[in-house]
Parts: C-alpha cells; sequence; structure tokens
C-alpha cells in the first residue's frame, strides 16, 4: 500500500471543528488527495473522547522495527486527543492540519495556519523534528497534552469558550480568535482568587496566596495567542510555568493585552519557573483544562514529562 512515505499513514478527523467548518474543509483536502492519488486511512470522530480510543487502537499493535504516521485534522483539542491514545509515542510521526479557531500549536511551531499549506509540508517529507510530551495526572485519570495545561482563570475561560454561543457565531465572520478575550474579561469580573502550593521535581516548593491562575506550558502560547511563557521551548525537556498571583483585577486586565506580545513578565505579580515535574494544590476546587479541554473541577493535578519525544512534521 502506498502511503504519504514509508510509514503507514492514518488521519483522525473531527469534521465538527470551526463549527462545522472542518467538514467542509476537509472536502477540499481529499480532492487534493484523490488527485494525487495517494492512499491513506481516515477516521473521523464522532463524540469528545473518541480520537483517544481510535488513536489507542491503531498503535496498539505498531512492530517494534517499524514507525506509523498519524495526522490529526481539528483543532487543538484533537491534538490532545490523538496524542494521548498513543501507546509509544517515540513510534509515531506525527502531523497536524489546523481546522480549529484557536490555532496555538500552529503559533508555537511555526507550522502554516492554511488547511492546504499544511497538507502540502505534509506531503513534502520533510524530516520531522522532536517534539516533548508533557503527561497530566488528575486523580485516577491521566492523558497527555501538547500546549499547556492549568487551573483557575485560563482554565475557566477555555471551559466557558467551549460552551459559549458566541463562538460559533464569531467563527461564522472570521473573528473567533475575540472570543478568547471577551470571555477572559467576563471571567474576571467573577473571579475569586485562590491560595496555591506548587512542588516542582519533588524538592522546590512555592506557596501563593491570591492565585488567579497557574499554567503549565509546553509551548510559548495558549487562549487563542497569549503568549503566557515567552521563552518556552517544545523541545528542550522543560515545562514552563506562570503564576498569576496577587494582583488587582484592574491591574490583571492591564496586564492581559500585553500578554498578546509576552511583555506581561514584568509585571509584580507574575511568576515564571522551570521544571520537570510539578504538583498542584488548590485550596479551592477550580477548573482544569488541558490544551483547551475541560479535566474537570480540581484541587490537585500532576505534571511530568514523558521521558520520550514525539516525531514532529514542522
Amino acid at each position: 500500500m502506498k502511503h504519504f512515505s514509508r510509514q503507514s499513514t492514518n488521519l483522525y478527523l473531527n469534521p465538527n471543528s470551526r463549527s462545522g467548518k472542518g467538514a467542509l474543509i476537509w472536502r477540499d483536502l481529499e480532492n487534493i488527495l484523490r488527485e494525487r492519488n495517494i492512499k491513506y486511512q481516515t477516521f473521523f470522530t464522532e463524540y469528545k473522547g473518541h480520537a483517544v480510543k481510535l488513536s489507542a487502537s491503531i498503535t496498539a499493535s505498531i512492530p517494534e522495527d517499524s514507525q506509523i504516521k498519524l495526522i490529526a485534522v481539528g483543532g487543538d483539542g484533537t491534538i490532545q486527543e490523538v496524542l494521548s491514545g498513543v501507546k509509544d509515542i517515540s513510534r509515531v510521526i506525527f502531523g497536524y492540519i489546523p481546522t480549529g479557531s484557536g490555532n496555538d500549536f500552529c503559533r508555537s511551531m511555526k507550522l502554516p495556519q492554511d488547511p492546504m499549506k499544511a497538507l502540502e509540508l505534509i506531503l513534502s517529507d520533510k524530516r520531522p523534528h522532536l517534539m516533548d510530551v508533557p503527561h497530566i495526572s488528575c486523580g485516577s485519570s491521566s492523558s497527555r497534552f501538547a500546549i499547556s495545561c492549568g487551573i483557575g482563570f485560563d482554565a475557566a475561560v477555555c471551559h466557558e469558550v467551549g460552551v459559549t454561543p458566541m463562538k460559533k457565531v464569531l467563527n461564522k465572520i472570521g473573528l473567533g480568535k475575540l472570543v478568547y478575550l471577551f470571555v477572559a474579561l467576563k471571567q474576571l469580573l467573577f473571579l475569586k482568587p485562590s491560595s496555591m502550593t506548587l512542588l516542582m521535581d519533588d524538592n522546590k516548593k512555592e506557596e501563593f496566596s491570591k492565585v488567579y491562575f497557574t499554567a503549565i506550558m509546553n509551548q510559548k502560547y495558549e487562549g487563542g495567542g497569549f503568549k503566557f511563557c515567552p521563552d518556552a521551548s517544545p523541545s528542550d525537556g522543560y515545562l514552563d510555568v506562570i503564576v498569576v498571583d496577587s494582583l488587582s483585577k484592574p491591574k490583571v486586565i492591564c496586564c492581559l493585552p500585553t500578554a498578546f506580545f509576552g511583555k506581561h513578565t514584568h509585571f509584580n505579580g507574575i511568576h515564571i519557573f522551570r521544571c520537570k515535574k510539578i504538583d498542584i494544590h488548590s485550596e479551592a476546587r477550580l477548573a482544569v483544562h488541558k490544551d483547551g479541554e475541560s479535566a474537570g473541577l480540581l484541587h490537585d493535578f500532576s505534571v511530568c514529562m514523558e521521558p520520550k519525544q514525539i516525531n514532529m512534521i514542522s
């Protein structure tokens, strides 16, 4: 069977990404694949978490001396699900075709945000680069993510963005990114900061009294373009952590726009750390997210870097 390259190739498509435009974008992509007589397997996700099961099934029996190519076609959440299902990430060559509205993964990885250009990059069979993959544990459940996870304000924003009708309206007129800013301002009005304790690499303990949010970053961007950890690298083996603590709400509002350019780190109350492992405890039960997808309301969770990296087409 002929594939994009010598490896077996599987595409995971979320047809509901970008408020249903994902299916339309896929039609154009499929036409290109057919015109070039390229063979592949396509798996359509039908519900939340479906890509995890599909990915697990496909990668369960990869021979030791071979690799498989997985292509996620959707939004940032699709990436998170596909990676979470992979049995052994070192045997995977991973590609991404964006059809979502956030596209923080593309920003950080400097990938084409245009789906057709992203497909061309994959078809070019360019040599992949190694990428770190973090692992988040929330009680008895665990998963991987590619961009970031967080607790507090940023997670509450992600939760609301995922369900607000405003996102569909703005997506239709090409302004989907603005929904993050609107929801962020709304959440700030009602958010109550919480006491939080961070234990990094099992020996560095930091305590904060009025935390708005803590984000653990594998990439520079999250939340539709906020450059929360400007020095984060997806291939250095480290997690970058930002804690926003003890700022007044007016100052947070002033600080947020500067985060689009990574200039917020100069504000007092913004703390940046680097580690390979982190355990977080929040006094209050707060929203937690992983690549913008809800991980529930939690007091505690842990994040560590997977010992192996994944081959990323970039």
